[in-house]
């Protein structure tokens, strides 16, 4: 929605006028600093003016982060204007009109100028001085500077938040609708800095303009007093000096609201809390608080000091101290009587064992050490517990059932930053992060090394390195990825997944997809299972299915393929081949999009053949060959796929349909990513491009 729209949703204007209200307005501010306007409308748009930067100052606290108010650079060019255009239109009546006294410029101009001067005019103008210098020097230049280093370096970390984006959606921590939105927040960020750099310097070009129009209406106002209306010089000074100081205090002061709300949007750091709890939560230490009470009292006890001042400051610092420390016992009452009773029924139990101390039949586990229970607990809002459901849902749309709920819990065996995946109860991955800092992953451009704890990133067994979180905008600039503690597991945990994919569908969660099915194809379902094919068989198959990352969401067209076989005389592994062609599709969307060529690996017609002769000798025992021939087509394998990721693409293995189960078992044991295709599952319409042909001349020149 545009700014226009947006203003004038919130106001109650007829439909047909919403689109023309912004317009209406700026014309309105064009006009008003040409055409004279009457001294009562000037203390209109004076007051409005004050009631819109208090606004916008209300608004810029209560953010929760400085995206939620992306519209402020052209609020503040709006607002901005609006002053000039009051002060160009004040000008004109204090130097036209200004003689007949001090409210020739309304009542407003004259209440604020009369407030600060109190009969002197010195005194006022140098009050107004302090302001302009204030707005000036301090806030404005502090609000310019943080603006212009938070643009450079949020330009400087785009690319290593993209790379972030990239990785959680490959890990299946985000849809690919969350990563778009993220993309375009990353988007927003970069250019709502960039616009807050450029807007600070109307704050500032607002405050010397506010300077030089007081010394226009002072100087202008006094010669066109004593010369023109012919004024006595202390009646034109008092005339004019109120009126000059009066209308650059009514422009000042909003100018000064602004300039605050400017630097509190661009110092505002992204939190689930508005800037009262944040700062609240933050500034909540007990152990800050006492020595402060203690200082205060000690000054309160010297001769000379402002001993009742002090005291009564050192008094009021202690009760907030107070106050802190009886809030934090409560809360820790709370925890330690619950592990209190947690205790008491762990000794009533102690003499008893129930089956469920020996057995668990989660289908997926997760056992954390002590150090990590943070990740999982609800005042941190469970982010490991969000992730991993990201995860689920991610990898049950990709593969074409429901994963099943990861149970977690934790486990005093483990080291205090350890965590262990079960499936089932067979432990498949175990590793160690820490919940303090943030795993760096160094990019393609990554020349620097950046200082840290030094590991293996659990998932893909590259080097990383465990980093201080003050430390993410330095590594990011230096062209690190950089993944939070809770990311690094669910990432581990997504790739276990995918890998057991076969061994975490079970029965009944084939008769959930019937079920669901036959809402659709009533006679389908009921024709095929288990009439044609009993409902063991079936979950045997797309086992097979599975355990080659084959998807089985499309469970219409796998059963219309089922429907149309012998199955009496064939194996489930046999009906899961003749199942492929039709459902290979779905594997190759997710590898290539649809207007892109997918790359493939292909042996040469020699080595093929050679395979084929050798798989037809061994028979039923399987594809067996040489060691340094399997060596050789590894490593030749290995090398394109290593280029390919360099461009983020991948590959996939295309043979003939005889070997391609047996040389996908084969080659998945050292390369566990890899596809293996026969010529039949590759679709009709699918553009391809071969990338490498294994065994042929240029390859091993290659």
């Amino acid at each position: 929605m545009n700014l226009t729209n947006t203003l004038a949703s919130q106001i109650s204007l007829p439909e047909k006028l919403k689109p023309f209200g912004l317009p209406i307005a700026v014309l309105m501010l064009m006009v008003m600093m040409v055409i004279p306007l009457p001294a009562f409308l000037l203390d209109i748009f004076f007051t409005t003016n004050i009631l819109l930067s208090l606004l916008i100052l209300m608004v810029s606290i209560h953010t929760f982060r400085p995206l939620d108010f992306s519209s402020f650079p052209t609020v503040l060019l709006f607002a901005t204007i609006l002053r000039l255009g009051l002060n160009v239109a004040s000008t004109r009546i204090v130097l036209s009109e200004g003689h007949t006294g001090p409210d020739a410029a309304g009542k407003v101009i004259e209440a604020f100028g009369e407030f600060v001067i109190a009969g002197n005019y010195v005194v006022g103008i140098f009050v107004f001085a302090i302001l302009i210098i204030i707005n000036l020097v301090v806030i404005t230049k502090g609000a310019g500077r943080v603006s212009e280093v938070s643009a450079r370096f949020t330009l400087d970390a785009m690319p290593g938040k993209q790379m972030a984006i990239d990785a959680d959606l490959n890990a299946g921590l985000l849809t690919s609708e969350d990563a778009k939105q993220r993309r375009e927040d990353i988007a927003k960020e970069a250019d709502f800095y960039g616009s807050m750099d450029g807007a600070s310097k109307f704050v500032k070009g607002d405050a010397i303009a506010g300077i030089l129009i007081l010394l226009i209406n002072i100087i202008g106002g006094l010669i066109i007093g004593i010369a023109q209306h012919n004024l006595p010089v202390s009646t034109a000074a008092e005339n004019y000096i109120i009126l000059s100081v009066g209308d650059g205090l009514v422009a000042q002061i909003p100018s000064l609201l602004l300039a605050i709300a400017t630097a509190i949007i661009v110092t505002r750091v992204s939190t689930s809390q508005d800037l009262s709890k944040q700062i609240g939560s933050q500034i909540g230490v007990k152990q800050a608080w006492l020595p402060s009470a203690c200082v205060l009292f000690l000054l309160g006890l010297i001769p000379g000091m402002p001993n009742t001042l002090f005291l009564l400051g050192s008094f009021l610092t202690f009760s907030v101290w107070w106050i802190i420390r009886k809030k934090n016992e409560e809360t820790e009452d709370k925890i330690t009587l619950s592990n209190d009773n947690q205790d008491v029924d762990d000794k009533k139990d102690d003499n008893s064992i129930s089956l469920s101390d020996i057995a668990d039949n989660s289908a997926i586990s997760m056992q954390l050490g002590y150090g990590l229970i943070q990740l999982v607990d609800d005042e941190n809002d469970g982010p490991l517990i969000a992730r991993i459901t990201g995860v689920r849902k991610q990898i049950s749309k990709e593969l074409g059932f429901i994963i099943p709920q990861v149970r977690i819990r934790d486990d005093l065996t483990l080291e205090a930053n350890h965590y262990r995946i079960r499936i089932g109860q067979e432990i498949v991955a175990e590793d160690k992060i820490f919940p303090q800092l943030l795993l760096a992953i160094p990019g393609d451009s990554a020349q620097t090394k950046i200082e840290g704890t030094d590991v293996k990133d659990p998932s893909f067994n590259m080097d990383a390195t465990w980093i201080e979180p003050h430390q993410q905008a330095r590594a990011e600039n230096l062209g690190y990825m950089v993944v939070e503690p809770e990311a690094v597991i669910a990432t581990h945990l997504n790739q276990i997944l995918s890998k057991q994919a076969a061994e975490l569908l079970g029965q009944d969660d084939v008769q959930a997809l019937l079920d669901n099915l036959s809402k659709s194809s009533p006679q389908l379902v009921s024709s095929t299972v288990p009439k044609l094919i009993s409902l063991n068989i079936l979950t045997s198959i797309l086992k097979s299915l599975l355990a080659e990352k084959m998807p089985i969401s499309d469970l219409k067209r796998i059963l219309e393929v089922l429907a149309s076989q012998n199955v009496k005389n064939m194996s489930p592994i046999e009906l899961a081949e003749a199942v492929r062609p039709t459902i290979s599709g779905l594997l190759i969307q997710q590898i290539a999009p649809l207007n892109s060529p997918l790359p493939i690996i292909t042996f040469s017609a020699e080595l093929e053949q050679m395979i084929v002769n050798i798989a037809k000798q061994t028979g039923a025992n399987g594809l067996i060959l040489e060691a340094n021939l399997i060596q050789k087509i590894v490593t030749a394998i290995n090398n394109v796929i290593e280029k390919l990721q360099s461009e983020n693409r991948k590959a996939v293995m295309i043979t003939a349909p005889v070997i391609r189960r047996d040389l996908s078992h084969m080659l998945r044991q050292h390369i566990p990513t890899l596809d293996v295709l026969s010529f039949t599952e590759l679709p009709d319409n699918k553009k391809i491009e071969v990338v490498a042909n294994i065994g042929s001349d240029e390859e091993n020149k290659n």
